[in-house]
C-alpha cells in the first residue's frame, strides 16, 4: 500500500526527530510477523511508532536515523523477490521503497547487522525503543560491542543508550491535519457501524451476530480491521469491562453494550453505545442511561486549550456521584461520595485516553506532577460508565444495568470537535432508529 500522505510529511517527521538527537543513531524496528499455528500467521500490523516515520508497511523493515553534521534516514526492508511475490505477494524492495517513500538510503534487510556496526562508530548515543522487546536490546547491546572491539582502531562506540520514545510519544501526540483527516474517517466508518448494529439488535439473536453486522461495515466501508477486539455485551455481560466473548444471546428487556472501532490507514476509532435489546429504555435503564450521558455532555463541555487533562473526568465523576446518590447506591454527599471514592464501586475507571495510531495512544498524561493542558490536535476519548451488578444492597430494577458512552474528541484552538458524532445517543434517536427493526 502506498503512504496515506505525501511522503514528504514523514520526512518532516523524521528530520524532526534528528532535530532532537542532536548527535548519535537511533534504530527502530517495525513489529514482527507473529504465527498464529502451524503455516499460518496473525493478520500482520506493523509497529506504529515506525510506522509514523515511514508510512511503511512492510514486515522485516528497520528505520535507522543517524543525527549530526550529515544526517541520514536510511530503511532497511526485504528484497525483490519474484519467487516469493509469488507466494506472498508484492515487495518494494530497497531502490524502489528509497525513492517512493523518501529515504536517503535502503539496504536489503540481511546486511543491517553489518552497517549497523559502521554507522555506530563514533556516535555518541543509541536511541532505540529501551525494553520494548529484549531480542532486540541484546542485538543492539551486541552489534555496540562489536563497535567497541575497534577502539584500537580510533573508533568509539555510543556510551550512552537513550530510549527513543521518549521524544516520539510527545511528537505523535500532537496530530497533523492528515492525521486528523484520517481520524475522521474511521470515525465516521465506525459510527454507521453502531448504527447498523442498533438496526440489527433484536432478542433472540446472538451477541457475534451483532458483531458481525459491525465487522461488515467495517470491511465494506474499507477498514479491513477493528482497532481493537469488539466488545458485544448483553445484560450482566456489559459489567464486565474487558468483556470480549461475544457468544451469549440477547435478552428482551436487557441492554447491550457495543465498543467497537475500526482502524482506517493505521489509525483507530473508539466508541461506546449502550441500547436497549427491545428497542425501548425501561424506567431505571433509563435514568442510568441519562445520568451517564449527561456526566459525557459535562466532560465535553470542559474539553478546550488550556484545560488539564483531568478536567473532564473530574466533571464526569460530580455527575456520576451526584446520580448515584439520587438512585440511593451511595449515600451522603456529592463531596462526599468523591472524597470516600464510594463511586468507584460503580464507575472503576477514568473517563479517557489518548488515541492514534494506537487505541490506548502514546503521551505522558502530566508534566511533573500537573495534569498536563489540552492542546489542539490533542485526540481522546471521554467514555464515562455504571456498571451496576446485582447484589442484596441493590434495588433489583438496577440489577445489571452496564451503561457506557464513549465519543472520541480532538482539542480545536477554539474548542473541541466531537468526531464520532454520527453514532446515536439520545435516548430519542435510538429508541426511533431501532424503531423500524423491531417491526419487520
Amino acid at each position: 500500500m502506498m503512504p496515506m500522505f505525501d511522503p514528504a510529511q514523514y520526512a518532516s517527521r523524521r528530520a524532526r526527530l534528528i532535530g532532537q538527537m542532536r548527535r548519535g543513531i537511533a534504530v527502530i524496528p517495525t513489529a514482527p510477523e507473529i504465527a498464529r499455528n502451524g503455516g499460518t500467521h496473525y493478520p500482520y500490523r506493523f509497529d506504529s511508532h515506525f510506522f509514523y516515520l515511514t508510512g511503511f508497511e512492510e514486515p522485516e523493515a528497520v528505520l535507522v536515523l543517524v543525527a549530526g553534521d550529515a544526517p541520514q534516514a536510511i530503511l532497511f526492508c526485504r528484497e525483490k523477490n519474484p519467487e516469493r511475490e509469488v507466494w506472498d505477494g508484492f515487495r518494494f524492495g530497497p531502490e524502489a521503497a528509497r525513492e517512493i517513500f523518501g529515504f536517503d538510503a535502503a539496504y536489503p534487510i540481511a546486511q543491517l547487522d553489518e552497517k549497523l556496526v559502521e554507522l555506530m562508530g563514533d556516535q555518541p548515543a543509541l536511541f532505540h525503543p529501551v525494553g520494548r522487546d529484549a531480542s532486540w536490546d541484546t542485538r543492539l547491546l551486541g552489534l555496540r560491542g562489536r563497535v567497541q572491539e575497534k577502539i584500537r582502531s580510533g573508533i568509539a562506540a555510543p556510551d550512552e543508550i537513550r530510549d527513543v520514545r521518549v521524544a516520539l510519544d510527545e511528537m505523535r501526540l500532537i496530530k497533523d491535519d492528515g492525521e486528523l483527516a484520517t481520524m475522521r474517517r474511521a470515525a465516521a466508518t465506525s459510527a454507521n457501524a453502531h448504527a447498523r448494529a442498533m438496526r440489527a439488535t433484536r432478542p433472540g439473536r446472538m451477541e457475534y451476530e451483532i458483531e458481525a453486522e459491525l465487522l461488515h461495515e467495517f470491511c465494506t466501508s474499507g477498514a479491513r480491521s477493528p482497532a481493537y477486539p469488539s466488545i458485544v455485551a448483553g445484560g450482566s455481560n456489559g459489567c464486565v469491562l474487558h468483556y470480549v466473548g461475544n457468544s451469549a444471546p440477547l435478552k428482551d428487556g436487557d441492554l447491550l453494550l457495543v465498543d467497537a472501532g475500526c482502524e482506517v490507514e493505521g489509525y483507530a476509532a473508539d466508541i461506546t453505545r449502550t441500547f436497549p435489546v427491545s428497542g425501548k429504555f425501561g424506567a431505571a435503564q433509563r435514568e442510568v442511561y441519562e445520568m451517564v450521558l449527561a456526566a459525557q455532555a459535562a466532560a465535553i463541555s470542559v474539553a478546550r486549550p488550556g484545560a488539564r487533562w483531568n478536567d473532564p473526568h473530574d466533571a464526569a465523576l460530580r455527575v456520576i456521584a451526584q446520580g448515584l446518590l439520587d438512585l440511593k447506591l451511595c449515600d451522603g454527599s456529592v463531596d462526599g461520595v468523591l472524597e470516600s471514592e464510594s463511586y468507584k464501586r460503580y464507575y472503576m475507571h477514568r473517563t479517557g485516553h489518548w488515541l492514534g495510531l494506537d487505541v490506548h495512544d502514546v503521551g505522558a498524561y502530566k508534566t511533573g506532577s500537573a495534569w498536563r493542558a489540552l492542546q489542539p490536535g490533542m485526540t481522546f476519548t471521554v467514555e464515562p460508565g455504571c456498571y451496576i451488578r446485582a447484589a442484596d444492597d441493590v434495588p433489583q430494577a438496577l440489577w445489571n444495568i452496564g451503561v457506557r458512552i464513549e465519543d472520541d474528541v480532538a482539542i480545536t484552538p477554539g474548542g473541541c470537535e466531537v468526531l464520532t458524532g454520527g453514532a446515536p445517543k439520545t435516548v430519542a434517536a435510538i429508541e426511533e432508529l431501532m424503531k423500524p427493526a423491531l417491526t419487520t
